[in-house]
């Protein structure tokens, strides 16, 4: 009886030219199924597109290696045999495995021109001074090191994070260009965005990246940047930039 109701109304919008009313299902609410952005629940999205940047670019994970402290050691990760030295940089003192105290905005506490790579996985949205943090980064790096860091375009609100120390900003790929190029110089900073908006919607529920196929997860609408990644190189004073590969160029 339901799919003949169903039948009959659907040929009824048709011949009076409406829409059927979209069926929320379980996410028609007004709060989300998770608060901790799916972490209760498996894999965050937005780590998936961390992951998926970290392993493209895990040759330039090499030497020197400044992380800072949070949700994994990526160092450890993807780093394998050509890690020489691996650092976490923590804010304040704390962090169990914080080798290294200092704040990216002031500078204070950050060594300078000694580290062959950072990462900074969503560390910039909680920092007020954008534009020193980038230049600190900068500055920490030796000539041809190698800036790996991604930043959130669609989501919740941090309030771990916030409550901590500020939950400042989000971005789009031109506002990271901008950002990242003015210190870097554009021609050695590379862009690029994940998302589309099934998975935004879902990121914004809570729901783990293990509910969705990779073709859903890899479809890239750039209207719908969940996550923005960025790769910038310290130029040497030589000119030559190290590429992708790991090879300069």
């Amino acid at each position: 009886m339901k799919h003949l109701i169903r039948r009959i109304l659907n040929r009824l919008f048709h011949i009076f030219d409406f829409e059927m009313p979209v069926r929320f299902g379980s996410l028609r609410r007004v709060t989300p199924i998770s608060r901790s952005f799916g972490i209760d629940r498996g894999n965050p999205i937005d780590r998936y597109y961390i992951e998926s940047f970290l392993e493209k670019h895990r040759h330039d994970i090499r030497g020197r290696v400044l992380e800072a402290g949070g949700y994994v050691n990526y160092t450890k990760q993807f780093g394998d045999n050509r890690v020489t030295q691996g650092d976490i940089l923590y804010p304040k003192d704390g962090h169990p495995d914080g080798t290294i105290i200092g704040d990216l905005a002031t500078g204070r506490g950050v060594p300078l021109d000694v580290f062959d790579c950072l990462i900074l996985t969503q560390v910039f949205p909680f920092i007020y001074d954008l534009r020193a943090a980038v230049l600190n980064s900068y500055r920490s790096l030796k000539e041809g090191g190698v800036l790996l860091a991604t930043l959130p375009g669609i989501s919740q609100i941090c309030r771990y994070d916030m409550e901590q120390w500020g939950d400042y900003w989000r971005f789009t790929d031109i506002s990271t260009r901008q950002l990242f190029g003015d210190v870097f110089q554009s021609e050695n900073v590379t862009v690029e965005v994940y998302g589309n908006v099934l998975v935004a919607c879902a990121f914004l529920h809570g729901l783990p990246s293990r509910e969705f196929t990779r073709q859903e997860l890899d479809y890239i609408d750039p209207d719908y940047q969940l996550s923005i990644t960025v790769r910038a190189v310290k130029a040497p004073k030589n000119g030559s930039v190290l590429s992708d590969s790991g090879k300069t160029g």
